[in-house]
């Protein structure tokens, strides 16, 4: 038998392929690259903290509301809803926190950027709140990219989902007789919003896993237990494993009456129609940037195929990340208020200057979120 040996690869990834063949993470083990991304796990979780809270709230309470105005004002049951991952009643403990809403989120909703105790409408119109039009378009890119979630986009437009929404449609506008006619007159669009609305819950559920998860890790690392960027990649993966099949829904209510659209019996689970889907549309897909690229189709500056698009935050160039409106960008503004004091002064000392803290907050976040890809990975071998 002939046995032949393989030349020591010269791609220019190489080393990075070999980490991961060798269980590790795409991002170099160096205490400044640990320190960068548990900083900015934890600045990630307060906002997220919001995020899913408002997710389900909007998919589960607003519902079809054709004039949903205050949908970001989200309603105090919500922020004392209880983490299924963390407070003293968890059945799987992953936070050694509390369950309902982060201290930080509640002092940030009620003081914002101000330190003024306003009503919310002012905060609201003055834009100093948490910008949950990040979370939605994160939703988006999930709900337009829906081939890479075949099994769950099929239920969809299944019949027992499209009996369970006409019965939460006919319910939600039993009073409202000019609602219904609309219904019977265009029975697809409003399917069509509650099968988005159904992604509404399903990355509020991904994200209620997640916030817990950066809460603890940011924990840990306080008390000096991450040794390095692998052990906090194992870290995710564990948690990944233990949550891989909880169960993704979803109810709506309506008076006193739940409304299983999706239950919990249809058998899907948060790695598969939840996690796997959320890495490939975010990390991968998503969509160009308002602003930054032109979608006339003569331009030829957008793919014809969605497979092609390369926009996730893993290929994002940092140059528009600062630009109003941009979905990174929102998200860097939400992560600022919430940075740990070390992260905080490592940016302080290496920035040009303030202006430029969200452009490093996008690099930090772009690090933090290949070790996200490396652990996913390793956990699916």
């Amino acid at each position: 038998m002939i046995s032949t040996t393989l030349s020591p690869s010269t791609h220019e990834f190489a080393e990075i392929v070999h980490r991961l063949e060798a269980g590790g993470s795409m991002l170099p083990d160096t205490p400044e690259n640990l320190m960068q991304i548990i900083g900015i796990y934890k600045a990630y979780a307060v906002p997220m903290d919001f995020y899913w809270r408002d997710l389900l709230y909007i998919a589960e309470r607003v519902f079809l509301n054709p004039l949903p105005f205050f949908k970001y004002f989200i309603s105090e049951d919500y922020l004392n809803r209880p983490n299924t991952y963390a407070g003293d009643e968890s059945p799987l403990r992953i936070w050694r926190g509390q369950a309902d809403a982060h201290p930080e989120l509640r002092a940030f909703m009620e003081k914002g950027e101000l330190g003024l105790a306003l009503p919310k409408l002012l905060h609201h119109w003055w834009h100093d709140r948490v910008n949950m039009e990040f979370a939605e378009a994160c939703m988006r890119a999930m709900f337009w990219h829906r081939d890479i979630n075949p099994k769950f986009n099929d239920y969809l437009y299944s019949e027992p989902y499209g009996q369970a929404a006409d019965r939460a449609i006919r319910a939600y506008f039993k009073r409202n007789p000019a609602m219904l006619g609309l219904y019977k007159l265009f029975p697809d669009m409003f399917l069509e919003q509650v099968r988005q609305l159904s992604y509404y819950a399903n990355l509020g559920l991904f994200w209620e896993v997640m916030a817990p998860v950066f809460f603890e890790m940011s924990d840990i690392y306080d008390e000096g237990g991450f040794s390095g960027v692998p052990a906090a990649m194992d870290f995710l993966v564990n948690g990944i494993f233990a949550v891989a099949g909880r169960p993704i829904y979803h109810h709506a209510y309506i008076g006193d009456e739940c409304f299983e659209i999706i239950p919990k019996s249809a058998g899907f689970t948060w790695l598969y129609e939840a996690a796997l889907p959320y890495v490939e549309a975010v990390f991968y897909r998503t969509s160009p940037f308002r602003g930054t690229k032109s979608y006339n189709a003569q331009a030829h500056q957008v793919p014809a195929d969605q497979a092609e698009f390369h926009y996730g935050i893993l290929y994002a160039d940092v140059f528009p990340v600062g630009s109003a409106g941009i979905p990174p960008t929102l998200l860097m503004q939400d992560m600022l208020h919430f940075l740990p004091p070390y992260l905080e002064d490592y940016y302080r000392q290496h920035c040009r200057a303030e202006d430029d803290m969200l452009i490093q907050l996008g690099i930090t976040f772009q690090r933090s979120m290949y070790n996200v890809t490396s652990a996913v990975i390793q956990a699916l071998r």
